[in-house]
């Protein structure tokens, strides 16, 4: 019976010794992420389910949008154009149609991919102001591609993981962000629709 006994007193330390472990080790990390947006853990939870869904890290931290059957790339990409100067968003650089460059270099034809950019300078200089590391979020990219198959879509990176993925971005600061995200998605939805 003592044997039993002290094996359960054995298993007892160990337990508790390894709840110490975790909170030695974990504990910093556990206290650093309360700091964070509260709707962080919902994004990640959001890429967690898209990257086991499709295997794929790219697949995970972006927005698609399939483009409706009949419309062609010249209708998508002029109502993308129109919606961004509805919302004084200003389409800017040159458009990169990467099909072509991969043609002029491969000597073969290649499927439609052509990317855009858009953006709010000023809304752009406070994010910077904020952290350079936003640099490489700018300017809003939309991709424009025709899969395999032939079908059209719109594809973007997914701006919550700026907006919500961290510490809370400071409140006007977090409130132009979400307006950009609006535009983005209104852009990318109404060219894939073919809305004006």
């Amino acid at each position: 019976m003592s044997f039993i006994r002290n094996l359960f007193a054995l298993i007892g330390l160990a337990v508790v010794a390894g709840i110490i472990w975790l909170g030695v080790q974990y504990g910093p990390m556990v206290e650093t992420l309360r700091g964070f947006d509260g709707q962080a853990l919902d994004t990640y939870v959001r890429m967690g389910r898209r990257l086991l869904e499709t295997g794929n890290a790219a697949e995970a931290t972006v927005w698609k949008v399939k483009v409706r059957e009949g419309l062609s790339p010249d209708d998508v990409e002029e109502v993308m154009k129109f919606v961004a100067n509805e919302h004084n968003f200003k389409h800017v650089g040159q458009d990169l149609p990467l099909y072509k460059d991969v043609e002029a270099m491969s000597g073969q034809p290649y499927r439609f991919v052509k990317i855009y950019m858009f953006c709010n300078a000023l809304t752009a200089a406070k994010m910077l102001d904020y952290s350079d590391a936003f640099s490489a979020y700018l300017p809003c990219r939309i991709t424009m591609l025709q899969d395999p198959a032939g079908q059209l879509w719109l594809y973007t990176l997914d701006l919550d993981l700026m907006i919500y993925g961290g510490k809370p971005l400071p409140p006007e600061l977090k409130e132009e962000a979400i307006e950009v995200r609006t535009i983005i998605q209104d852009i990318l939805n109404r060219a894939a629709s073919g809305e004006f």
